[in-house]
């Protein structure tokens, strides 16, 4: 009996087709390399850019370097028990986090993994942490203002849906605060908030979360921490992955505020790993794509087109500078990226000028298209009023002989700052900052004692929520002052009944004089 080649070849090729779902073919490399959360491995000639592979004892990492004769990788956690010899495998999948509704409300690490102990996060959701960036012709202009409620900012440096507006300061100047107050302004405000805190140290992210948590922020804020204790690749991802889930809520239509906080650490870790993979190195030691690291990554938040719904993603990076030096290599990188700046000084925040704002420094590139036309009417003069008195106060501490409009401008300067400070988590909702600032730039406040300020401004709005909550609603919804003298009247007639303390003129030039030698001694 003898058995033809056709039926072999038939045999062969049925068997075959049974095997065909179970058969599957990985691509193995070697480790050839590992330590500082670095591993090089051979045998992974197709390996793509970002791609997730894993090692043989479950962890991950993230080709970076793919060399002619082996691949860089950066490793997601612990890599203790990775050895070299170890198998590494391509996943065939670029690095992802999960995405969707469920993660609001959480604290999870970059990976989406949850840290708060409250459970599995349920979706089925995810998203590339590298993505490109929405086009021109998907964009369209800023003209929604994202109310900050801090009066400092929405009347002089305001903020619009789709900006990137750069918070940059020393250390321990109030930038978190900033942040974190704009989160909680928006409350009812139909915006979902990201925290990303890179390289923050655990305590303080915890202080954050409970500040969110009592003023009910946490329901629709996603914290992402990666702390000091984490790999540097940790640190580097974070942002990307906090985008990745900020920017599945944008393409939805939806409008998103992402804080990054902040990307000086996050630059200090790539340029870990740069070193590490043997980039390299450029000026300050960092490697040559540094400014293409933040560029990537601000330029995805967006004012989207109508055509694709209109959703916007907000940024709000921080930097943290060295002595006040925004000339050095990463502050102007950012700088330059960003749609403006606000620039927090220490000698200010030192003398209890918060927020800290220096006006002459910080710049909104959106400007009043960020702003509702009452803003815009009552904040006109505001930032040159304020730098004007910033330099009348300096040249004023070396001689008394002042003519009498010199002095009006310096009353109305000192009054300008009291009125523009805020207490911590003390946002306000934008009819009321018009209120107030309405009162400065009309005078009704230049006959008021400097210490009675606030008292002044507390006590306005409580005067206005008692007997005139209808012109608080007429400028909440039509984001304009009324067409007659209403509010004018209103506010003269609060300010016609306030009492003041007297002062002499001896004790408001004793406490305009203790006052400037404490931003003296401050600046010393």
């Amino acid at each position: 009996m003898s058995i033809k080649a056709e039926e072999i070849s038939a045999l062969i090729k049925k068997q075959l087709e049974n095997y065909q779902d179970d058969l599957q073919v990985d691509e193995v490399g070697t480790v050839t390399y590992i330590g500082d959360g670095i591993a090089r491995a051979t045998g992974l000639e197709n390996a793509m850019s970002n791609e997730l592979l894993q090692f043989s004892n479950g962890s991950y990492g993230v080709a970076q370097n793919l060399e002619t004769n082996d691949v860089g990788i950066i490793i997601l956690g612990a890599f203790d028990d990775i050895r070299e010899g170890d198998r590494v495998k391509r996943t065939g999948r670029i690095m992802q986090v999960p995405v969707g509704d469920a993660m609001i409300g959480r604290v999870v690490n970059p990976l989406g993994q949850p840290v708060d102990g409250l459970g599995a996060i349920k979706t089925d959701k995810s998203r590339p942490i590298e993505s490109p960036a929405p086009g021109v012709m998907q964009r369209q202009s800023v003209t929604e203002p994202l109310q900050t409620g801090l009066k400092a900012i929405d009347a002089l440096v305001p903020i619009g849906r789709g900006q990137r507006e750069l918070i940059i300061g020393d250390r321990k100047t109030g930038k978190t605060s900033i942040a974190i107050d704009t989160i909680l302004n928006q409350k009812g405000q139909n915006m979902i908030c990201i925290y990303v805190a890179i390289g923050q140290k655990e305590s303080t992210v915890r202080a954050q979360v409970e500040t969110l948590r009592r003023f009910g922020a946490l329901d629709y804020t996603i914290i992402v921490e990666a702390g000091p204790s984490e790999p540097a690749p940790m640190l580097y991802i974070a942002p990307y992955a906090g985008t990745a889930m900020g920017e599945e809520f944008m393409y939805n239509g939806k409008h998103v505020l992402i804080v990054f906080d902040d990307l000086s650490k996050q630059a200090v870790a790539y340029r870990e790993l740069s070193l590490l993979l043997r980039r390299p190195p450029g000026r300050e030691a960092y490697p040559g794509d540094i400014f293409y690291l933040h560029s990537r990554l601000l330029e995805r938040s967006a004012k989207l087109s109508d055509k694709l719904g209109g959703g916007s993603m907000t940024a709000l990076p921080i930097i943290e500078t060295q002595a006040g030096d925004i000339s050095a290599y990463i502050p102007t990188n950012v700088i330059s990226i960003t749609d403006g700046q606000i620039f927090l000084e220490s000698d200010l925040f030192f003398s209890g000028t918060r927020p800290a704002i220096d006006a002459g420094a910080s710049v909104s590139r959106v400007g009043g298209a960020a702003q509702i036309k009452a803003m815009k009417k009552v904040s006109g003069t505001l930032r040159t009023d304020l730098a004007s008195y910033r330099e009348l106060e300096s040249f004023t501490q070396f001689g008394s002989d002042l003519d009498a409009a010199t002095q009006a401008k310096l009353n109305r300067g000192r009054r300008t700052v009291e009125v523009l400070k805020q207490g911590l988590h003390k946002p306000l909702p934008v009819e009321k900052q018009v209120v107030i600032l309405y009162a400065l730039v009309h005078g009704y406040l230049d006959s008021v004692p400097v210490d009675d300020i606030l008292r002044f401004e507390s006590e306005l709005f409580a005067f206005f929520d008692g007997t005139h909550a209808d012109i608080l609603k007429s400028i909440r919804e039509t984001g304009d002052l009324p067409k007659d003298d209403t509010l004018e009247n209103a506010v003269k007639e609060f300010a016609d009944g306030f009492s003041t303390k007297k002062q002499t003129p001896d004790q408001e030039a004793a406490a305009v004089n203790g006052s400037q030698s404490k931003s003296t001694s401050a600046a010393k």
